[in-house]
């Protein structure tokens, strides 16, 4: 197993890893819309899923992973009526990919935030 860490992501707020690679397999821990300094992005769901996929980007990318070799996305959603902003929002990042997914309504994220999505990837 081995611990992937990046500068380019945040940094994990409590007592995990940014994700883990077993095999030829990358699972990441989810990804919330913070800026690698720390900083959230307040902005609307749009804006905070398109910061979700920049910190997925940065992981996979320290994985030895891509978007594209992604196999399952979690997505976890403060409010369903939310789903269409999102899944436009997604479907940049997942355009001629298209992995599994799963799409679940939460009461609360971490930091309060709109959106947390999580992704299983194949390594390179």
């Amino acid at each position: 197993m081995k611990i992937v860490k990046t500068l380019n992501a945040p940094q994990a707020i409590g007592p995990y890893s940014q994700g883990v690679v077993v095999n030829n397999m990358f699972y990441s821990s989810g990804q919330i819309p913070l800026k690698p300094n720390g900083e959230l992005v307040n902005g609307n769901v749009q804006e905070q899923t398109h910061q979700v996929f920049q910190n997925l980007k940065a992981v996979l990318e320290a994985a030895g992973a891509s978007l594209e070799t992604v196999v399952k996305a979690t997505v976890f959603i403060k409010n369903m009526e939310d789903f269409q902003a999102i899944n436009e929002v997604y479907g940049e990042y997942f355009h001629s990919h298209k992995p599994a997914r799963s799409c679940v309504e939460v009461a609360r994220l971490p930091k309060d935030v709109l959106i947390e999505i999580e992704v299983i990837a194949l390594i390179k």
